[in-house]
């Protein structure tokens, strides 16, 4: 059984992994939320991001079994240097649901910012906010085909992604819910395989696309099967830094730089500080 949060859980080096996932409550769980969410705001269906990668895949697939397939609109935003196989996957996958799907691409659009700003996206030091850039209007379009149809946009973050703010601000975070932000990125890849998706798309290394020959390993500090295990003993268990260390066999100074992007993107996982008048 798990130990209650804010206490100090003395576990076995086996212990320290992720939880396996009951698949039919999981489903029934997400489905339900989903539903609940456009039921509330009046909406007809959702609009969900395809980047041809897992986190969207999953996400699409249980949008169609809590809405039905007419009720999803998959969105591909591909870049110039986006692989021709996301683009695959992402169509082979949207036509295996029977989703409706619109393509466009944000190359112009970015091209544009760039220019305005006077943005060379190929200087190392304009990388992050090139990036940022690209992710911002991939969530603009977005809410395009979310507007005109009374959608709402469907988030495809996960758990290890939110934990250590791996994601945009007002980019792929800016959404208007959050269907499987609860999983982490094992539990995501073993739910989408359970519901169909592909292998090759439910297994393949994890990529923004933010810019040419981007990968998830390029940001983050450690490759996801390493990453949740100390993501659940420092969150889900909360135990001491030393100890996680120790039993996820991952050294201290990794796991403290864990910690530091949790802390340091606290500002991304909560709405705005403001002062409350008394």
């Amino acid at each position: 059984m798990k130990e209650p949060l804010g206490r100090v859980a003395r576990l076995s080096k086996s212990s320290l992994r992720v939880p396996a996932l009951d698949y039919p409550k999981t489903i029934t769980e997400i489905t339900g939320f989903i539903l609940s969410k456009v039921e509330e705001a009046k909406a007809g269906g959702v609009v969900v991001g395809l980047s041809g990668g897992v986190d969207s895949s999953l996400t699409a697939a249980l949008c169609v079994r809590a809405l039905g397939k007419e009720k999803v609109i998959g969105v591909l935003l591909p870049t110039s240097f986006t692989p021709a196989e996301d683009i695959r996957d992402a169509e082979s996958h949207a036509d295996q649901l029977g989703i409706r799907t619109e393509h466009v691409s944000i190359e112009a659009v970015t091209q544009c910012f760039f220019k305005s700003l006077g943005i060379n996206p190929q200087d190392p030091g304009c990388r992050g906010p090139s990036a940022n850039i690209r992710a911002r209007s991939r969530m603009i379009m977005l809410y395009y085909y979310a507007n005109r149809n009374n959608f709402l946009v469907a988030g495809t973050g996960d758990r290890s992604e939110s934990l250590i703010g791996f994601f945009t601000k007002h980019g792929d975070g800016g959404v208007d819910f959050l269907a499987i932000a609860h999983l982490y990125k094992t539990q995501v890849r073993a739910l989408a395989e359970y519901l169909g998706v592909p292998r090759s798309i439910a297994y393949k290394p994890s990529s923004p696309q933010l810019y040419p020959g981007h990968k998830a390993t390029d940001e983050i500090p450690l490759d996801y099967d390493q990453l949740d295990p100390v993501l659940v003993g420092l969150f889900d268990y909360r135990l001491p830094s030393e100890e996680v260390s120790e039993q996820a066999g991952v050294p201290l100074t990794t796991i403290m730089e864990v910690i530091r992007r949790h802390r340091i993107s606290n500002h991304k996982r909560a709405l705005p500080p403001m002062l409350v008048c008394k």
